[in-house]
């Protein structure tokens, strides 16, 4: 939806910037924050001389305060003014004259941020006006070539750009220009000596009241209506007119000067209407909905009684309507269930084809379908259909139908093209939307089936692996006759797998939190009910005995929930009671631990949940450090908190790695390259679940967990093999060559316990 609202922004600048008009928007102070090509035309400087100064840097002191009244009183009225006339000084110090608009800004909080409006130069008209007038003078004072004066002043006026008329005082044509007849489509040999029948009915009055007002202030400097062409068209035009006299003593007619503005208030209306659609995208996150919008937009920019969005289902080949705007909602939602045939309506041909088709009469069109009409007991007498595409196929129609005023032509088709663009653009956003939350649903779907296949696993293993645990203990006292070094190293070796078995379950388990323990409780209550058959059963075969008590501990050790109770805790102690406790386990490790111990705060947390944490960092550590290298381990005040930190100068983890480290049974070697090693050997490999466990730990018992690492310069590749003692490397002359090259480092911050500072 952001890349949607950018693109019709964009158009929006692009359409403003290509005007003549000048378009400008000013600060609440009068300081210019915005403006087009135009103004810098019409104010005679460049831009960056405009933008940001003041208007009243542009007027001489007396004309500045009078613009100053006008644009407070629009800040207080917070109405605008459309008819002002301006004079300011261009660069070269010459006056000119401007004819704007100004209107207050609202933003959405309501609160006023400035004006906006638009300016035109009209210094030429005016000077147009001077020079009639002293043809006026001039008439005057050369009565006896008069004719000969009124020849050069219908040669002056037919080369005037906008349509101008000369009418007796009694409203009749005297002279019209050229202009006047390529706009309206009368002649002069037409007009002469009669009234133009150019104003619509409903302007009769409007119509009377100007002519009444020209004569009475003898200059009308502007007038906006409209107008009829010959061919029954309406114009939106700005009229100017000014009385000019014979003689001295007595008026000789009147002179207007009509200009066409029905595109540029067109264009100015499709420039609202597409901004305000684009401001509108984000509030309708639902299609319909916005589509129900746009329609609305079109409905009034275009004029008409309805206005459709319709969408081809291209499997049941069928046209259907998924925006529409009528002057009654309940028709509005009843037209959503109707379709279309596809190969029966003017909407098919105009996908087939792709293009637009102009219908100006429904009863004449042999493939106009009556069906909706009937469905909605409405008449559709005229409609316009145009494509919309959506990259490289047309996916739907915008419809628009019976124009209130006049007949569909070709600038309603450039108008909806445009609007056909941004709402192809809304739709394909949609269908994107809608196919990433479908993908974002599967992932979610098939995440909880990993979790629940995981736990089931887990919970499978236990118990096997605990009976082959127990067996082996049972089969090493059967075997204890026997000579030791028969059997011992085949006996380690199956516990010390049995036992990372049971490691990967354990981490699963404190991974997988919310288990039910349904074994243990099964297993308790069938110990319950036949306790006592147990225990005769057992002294029948072995003798009296706690046999029941036994079992119940084992049921209770390998089956029973794990509480883990908070406690406060001195970390710097707790870090250096676990070291002595791992010291004896890789003692046959040539790795050197510095530690840097400060007393510090308690904190909350576990006992058992900080001994998994901290066995699995330093175990870690000294997995992934090679032989003759080092490893720092730090405790430290942190604000109010604790710090701990684990640094070693070992391989390192690659940067695509880093990104995964955290994500679960990821390792950072290739699985090949693992090999059954004891614990702490250097590459002994991991489940990669042991920084998963810790990150969930952070979660549970609120502290933070960082890790920075870079791949060691010399093996910077996966499969680049480290030969795990420094003095073996070829590119290590000395130990610290090889502590600068590389190395891990896990920080945690643990807050205070309640109480401490």
């Amino acid at each position: 939806m952001d890349s949607s609202v950018q693109l019709s922004d964009e158009r929006y600048k692009a359409f403003i910037e290509d005007i003549s008009d000048g378009v400008y928007e000013t600060d609440n102070y009068g300081n210019f924050t915005y403006l087009n090509n135009s103004i810098c035309k019409i104010f005679g400087y460049p831009r960056e001389e405009i933008q940001w100064q003041n208007y009243s840097k542009f007027m001489d002191k007396k004309r500045g305060r009078m613009a100053y009244d006008v644009f407070n009183k629009i800040w207080v009225t917070q109405k605008g003014f459309s008819d002002l006339i301006w004079e300011i000084i261009d660069k070269d110090g010459k006056t000119r004259v401007i004819e704007l608009s100004a209107n207050l800004i609202i933003n959405k909080e309501g609160k006023k941020t400035g004006f906006r409006g638009i300016a035109r130069d009209v210094t030429e008209n005016f000077r147009m006006l001077e020079t009639i007038r002293e043809s006026e003078a001039r008439y005057q004072r050369e009565y006896e070539a008069s004719r000969r004066a009124e020849r050069q002043v219908r040669l002056l006026l037919d080369f005037v750009p906008n349509p101008m008329v000369v009418f007796t005082l009694d409203g009749k044509v005297f002279f019209l220009n050229r202009a006047f007849s390529e706009v309206f489509g009368w002649t002069l040999d037409e007009l002469r000596g009669r009234r133009i029948p150019y104003v619509p009915p409903d302007l009769q009055q409007d119509a009377e009241e100007s002519v009444k007002r020209l004569l009475e202030e003898k200059v009308i400097i502007r007038h906006e209506t409209r107008r009829l062409t010959k061919n029954g068209r309406i114009l939106d035009v700005i009229l100017k007119g000014v009385i000019y006299s014979e003689d001295e003593d007595e008026a000789g007619g009147e002179l207007v000067l009509l200009r066409d503005i029905t595109e540029e208030k067109r264009a100015a209306r499709v420039n609202q209407a597409l901004f305000r659609i684009s401001m509108a995208l984000p509030e309708y996150p639902d299609l319909e909905d916005l589509l129900d919008y746009i329609s609305s937009e079109m409905k009034r920019l275009m004029n008409v009684e309805v206005a459709h969005v319709m969408l081809l289902d291209e499997e049941r080949r069928e046209i259907f309507f998924k925006g529409a705007a009528y002057d009654d909602s309940a028709t509005q939602e009843r037209v959503k269930e109707i379709r279309i045939p596809f190969d029966k309506s003017v909407v098919g041909k105009v996908i087939k084809t792709g293009e637009p088709i102009i219908v100006p009469d429904t009863s004449k069109e042999p493939d106009f379908y009556p069906g909706v009409d009937k469905r909605l007991e409405y008449h559709t007498k005229n409609l316009l259909n145009v494509p919309l595409r959506s990259s490289d196929r047309i996916i739907g129609v915008l419809s628009a139908r019976n124009k209130k005023e006049g007949a569909f032509e070709q600038t309603d088709i450039e108008l909806l093209n445009m609007l056909a663009g941004t709402v192809a653009l809304s739709i394909e956003n949609a269908r994107f939307s809608e196919e990433i939350k479908e993908a974002y649903r599967e992932v979610t779907s098939l995440n909880r089936a990993k979790d629940k296949v995981i736990n089931h696993l887990s919970h499978e293993l236990k118990t096997p692996v605990s009976v082959l645990s127990a067996s082996l203990d049972i089969l090493a006292k059967k075997m204890a006759p026997l000579p030791e070094e028969t059997w011992s190293q085949t006996m380690e070796r199956a516990k010390r797998n049995l036992d990372r078995l049971l490691e990967i379950q354990y981490e699963v388990e404190d991974i997988m939190r919310d288990e039910d323990f349904a074994s243990y409780h099964l297993l308790s209550l069938l110990l319950d009910q036949c306790s006592d058959e147990l225990e005769s059963l057992v002294a029948e075969e072995t003798g009296e005995g706690p046999i029941i008590q036994k079992i119940r501990n084992r049921i209770e050790e390998i089956f029973g929930p794990k509480e883990s109770e908070i406690r406060a805790i001195h970390l710097h102690g707790f870090v250096q009671e676990r070291l002595g406790v791992l010291r004896p386990q890789f003692s046959h490790r040539q790795v050197e631990i510095v530690t840097h111990l400060e007393s510090v705060p308690s904190i909350c947390i576990p006992p058992d949940v900080l001994e998994k944490i901290l066995d699995g960092l330093i175990k870690n550590a000294i997995e992934n450090t090679p032989d003759e290298g080092r490893i720092d381990l730090t405790v430290r005040r942190k604000g109010t908190g604790v710090e701990l930190e684990v640094h070693d100068y070992g391989v390192g983890i690659t940067e695509e790695d880093q990104k995964r480290i955290f994500e679960g049974f990821f390792t950072t070697q290739e699985t090949i390259a693992y090999s059954s090693k004891q614990p702490f050997d250097f590459n002994a490999g991991g489940k990669g679940a042991d920084l998963l466990r810790m990150k969930i730990f952070s979660e549970r018992y609120n502290f933070k967990i960082d890790m920075h690492s870079s791949r060691c310069r010399f093996i910077t590749k996966e499969s680049d093999i480290c030969p795990g003692r420094i003095s073996n490397c070829s590119f290590c002359t000395r130990e610290e060559d090889c502590h600068h090259s590389g190395g891990t480092t896990f920080t945690l911050y643990f807050p205070p316990a309640p109480g401490q500072d």
